[in-house]
């Protein structure tokens, strides 16, 4: 028998609490919604007869959102009950909307929709890099990690300020003025100065094998053109002839058949960067074919048997600062000639220059062969020398010294002595006055100068020189709550305050000189600015940081493909790093033509280089470069669910999981998180035998009655992405570990394979609504079905991102007013951007 709760009753248990929520609403519940939600039954946690309707209160106002966006799913009633009519469904959603939508915008307009917060620290370090003009400054991995709320790390709740922060702020803000400051009277020299491969000790010492390198792959050879040299590699000639035969000397080349890795690391040991700062690269190098050794071992290499390279060879330019800390600087293709490739790039003092010829495999032990290795020899990269040009200085003193001292004279009394500023009275307070002009976003108070004024005195008694007290003021100072932190009143934002947010939302930095003097009270003028920003290359940081959070992009190197499973994929940085640069770019592209946002679910091209065209099975794409590729019309890939490296960071190396996956379809493009799953549930461990399949283990999973509900909304389109692997590689069957024929083939470390294929995979499914699809492509077609949906949750991420804040409910109506005007341009990416821009959302606190 159910037992039934008067509406007299109802508002007779909570008098006050009901007071406010219209009779029409109360009336709805009580009809279809008190029978699973009473004091005795509150199916979810939820008693309805003890939620009072007092929406000053965070926790009420967010129980009472979900009621509503429940009922307008048409989650609730469930459908085994019956069911209200449209009408009377629309007339309580309203009713119950208003008042609602009243609280929160008088909340917000009491207290804004953000709280405080300070710079995160990509922010940080882009603020420091902009104020001083120095783009060579690593701040970011000096400071700690930041808290993530709502997906992003723009979040004030989530972003701590400790003693421990503070330490760490006031280390990264003392390295970055010192990187600044001059370190010389004069213009340093920018000189031009070539680094002979043959002439490095530690690449011509790779020829002679030792315990660690007995074997040939693992060994450099020398090359005159592309000719071998046994007598050099021997030993019995020079490694090189030197300036005495200059012509010479320009043929000469190390050859590898190898990638850089242990034991064979290529770079050039010979130049040590003296000073941070702006450098262009040259190299000279080719590809070459080693021919085969006799008998049955003709996958090793002979060494003494070159010729012309068949194909041209990608190579990755890294910057190590020991011990093997890699920075990439850039990639380029040697072809079959000799072939110059320039990067002009920034460096940092005491690095120094390694090189990698990526499509190469890389050995490990115990016993290996090149998977590139036929019958007829293997591939091969020549090396002849690097160039480098550097520093290159426009101005002296610098720009970034010249924030810091303006025009005083350096002075330096003997090559021994300590290089001084000169300064005379009064440059205290103007140079630090003028600091704060440039580093504050808001105008700043007398106190406020007389507070580092203090430092900066302090530090002369203490003994310190004239530029050195200057460096503890100005330390001070950007280590201040208003340079650190992002201040906002309630209301809306004033020009200043808005001209930070567009910068921080567009540049990841601060606004600039033309921003900061920018009128953007005038709608015209905030939309040229904002196109301005997006125009500027800055604009990449905020691609980059946004897809960073919004889809885990920064993980992607937070596992690796299984050894045994993928050995394909295993030590491949070449794929990994082709990956990230293909999502950013895919999304830049979105960005900068305007293009409409369905395509983050489903486009007729694809951002792809020559690795990852291989990797997709797709028609071949020449070199090392990436660039946009139309896709054949029944082509798997496109959008962003099928790149590489969503594929990769929804999957943990080993294994792949449609439930990992669906929720991140459901939360990343549609805007629907799943709940979390009950404490009390299980995880499903995978199978790597390969007995079972991950379909069937969650089959048995769905039985559980608290499990079934959202599994049902979950795992459907998780199952489509269940044709692709660990690495997004198309599969028809699961790979598998134990008994099993393994197919024939070496990965890029050189083992032979051991795993098998084992279960079909089944990317067939079933939607919520009852929709059926077969395979991931008639899936993104039932996806945008709805295409506004992914527009609207793309808004939402942005607005997320842009203002440091969760979507309120008030919120809500904006987000379909910035839809409504984008239609017509069927919502383009950019067209979004400036709608975010334009919205009350972006402007208010």
């Amino acid at each position: 028998m159910v037992r039934l709760v008067s509406l007299s009753f109802l508002i007779a248990f909570t008098p006050l609490a009901r007071a406010a929520l219209p009779l029409s609403a109360s009336t709805f519940i009580e009809k279809h919604c008190i029978e699973c939600h009473d004091a005795d039954t509150k199916k979810g946690g939820l008693d309805l007869t003890a939620l009072k309707f007092e929406l000053s209160d965070t926790k009420t106002f967010a129980a009472w959102v979900k009621v509503h966006d429940r009922v307008r799913e048409g989650e609730m009633p469930p459908k085994k009950k019956a069911q209200p009519e449209a009408a009377s469904v629309k007339a309580f959603l309203s009713d119950l909307a208003q008042p609602m939508i009243a609280a929160d915008q008088e909340r917000i307009e009491r207290e804004g929709r953000t709280t405080w917060r300070r710079m995160n620290r990509y922010e940080y370090e882009n603020t420091l890099r902009d104020l001083l003009d120095a783009p060579w400054l690593q701040i970011k991995d000096k400071l700690p990690e930041d808290g993530e709320a709502n997906r992003f790390n723009k979040i004030g709740d989530a972003l701590d300020v400790s003693h421990v922060q503070m330490a760490r702020y006031l280390v990264a803000a003392d390295y970055a003025l010192r990187e600044a400051m001059a370190k010389s009277t004069q213009k340093p020299k920018s000189t031009t100065e070539r680094f002979y491969a043959r002439d490095d000790k530690s690449l011509v010492g790779k020829m002679k094998f030792s315990q660690f390198n007995k074997s040939p792959e693992r060994a450099t050879f020398p090359v005159l053109g592309t000719k071998a040299q046994p007598d050099v590699r021997a030993g019995k000639a020079p490694a090189t002839v030197g300036k005495k035969d200059p012509k010479l000397r320009e043929q000469e080349a190390i050859g590898c058949v190898a990638s850089s890795y242990e034991p064979i690391e290529l770079k050039f040991r010979e130049f040590e960067v003296p000073r941070s700062g702006l450098y262009k690269l040259r190299f000279s190098g080719y590809s070459v074919w080693v021919g085969p050794q006799p008998g049955e071992k003709w996958y090793r290499p002979d060494l003494d048997n070159v010729s012309n390279g068949r194909r041209s060879e990608p190579v990755t330019i890294y910057g190590e600062t020991p011990p093997r800390q890699l920075r990439l600087l850039g990639s380029f293709d040697f072809g079959t000639e000799p072939t110059v490739r320039e990067i002009e790039t920034y460096l940092l003092k005491g690095e120094i220059i390694r090189y990698d010829a990526a499509r190469l495999f890389r050995s490990r032990p115990p016993a290996y062969h090149n998977p590139l290795a036929t019958k007829e020899g293997q591939p091969g990269l020549a090396m002849q020398w690097m160039e480098v040009e550097g520093p290159i200085i426009k101005d002296w003193p610098s720009t970034a010294h010249h924030v810091l001292f303006d025009s005083l004279p350096l002075y330096r009394k003997d090559a021994k002595s300590k290089l001084e500023v000169v300064s005379k009275e009064g440059d205290t307070e103007r140079l630090l006055r003028r600091f704060m002009q440039r580093a504050y976003r808001q105008p700043f108070a007398e106190d406020d100068v007389q507070r580092f004024m203090a430092v900066i005195d302090a530090a002369k008694k203490s003994g310190s020189d004239f530029a050195n007290s200057m460096i503890a003021g100005y330390t001070a100072v950007l280590c201040s709550p208003k340079f650190v932190c992002l201040e906002e009143k309630p209301g809306k934002l004033d020009n200043a305050a808005l001209a930070t947010r567009l910068a921080y939302f567009l540049w990841n930095s601060e606004p600039d000189a033309e921003l900061r003097a920018a009128d953007l009270s005038k709608p015209e003028v905030l939309h040229a600015q904002t196109d301005r920003l997006l125009a500027s290359a800055r604009s990449r940081r905020f691609v980059n940081a946004f897809l960073d959070y919004w889809i885990d992009l920064r993980k992607m190197e937070a596992t690796s493909p299984d050894a045994t499973l993928y050995p394909d994929y295993y030590l491949d940085d070449l794929l990994v790093e082709s990956a990230v640069q293909e999502t950013q770019l895919f999304f830049n592209e979105l960005l900068h033509k305007d293009l409409p946002a369905r395509n983050l679910v489903s486009s007729d091209f694809a951002m792809l280089n020559e690795r990852l065209a291989q990797h997709y099975g797709l028609p071949k794409v020449e070199g090392v470069t990436l660039q946009r590729v139309s896709l054949p019309k029944d082509s798997v890939r496109g959008g962003l669910m099928t790149q590489a490296s969503v594929l990769k960071v929804t999957a943990n190396g080993t294994t792949t999981s449609p439930v990992l996956r669906g929720v991140w379809i459901m939360e990343r493009m549609l805007g629907k998180p799943p709940p979390p799953p009950p404490a009390s549930v299980p995880a499903i461990e995978p199978d790597t035998r390969g007995a079972h399949t991950i379909r069937q283990q969650l089959d048995a999973h769905r039985k559980l009655e608290t499990c079934a509900a959202c599994h049902a909304k979950i795992d459907p389109a998780g199952f489509a992405l269940e044709s692709f692997d660990v690495f997004g590689g198309f599969r028809e069957k699961y790979r598998a570990h134990g008994d099993g024929t393994p197919p024939e083939g070496f990965g890029k470390n050189g083992q032979p394979f051991t795993f098998h294929h084992a279960q079909p995979v089944d990317a067939s499914g079933t939607l919520p609504d009852g929709r059926s699809f077969n395979d991931i492509r008639e899936l993104k077609k039932l996806l945008l079905d709805d295409e506004e949906q992914i527009a609207r949750n793309l808004v939402r991420q942005l607005l997320v991102y842009a203002t440091g804040a969760p979507i309120h409910f008030a919120d809500r109506a904006e987000v379909e007013r910035i839809l409504a005007d984008a239609k017509a341009k069927d919502f383009g990416v950019k067209s979004l951007v400036h709608g975010v821009v334009g919205s009350v959302v972006f402007q208010m606190k």
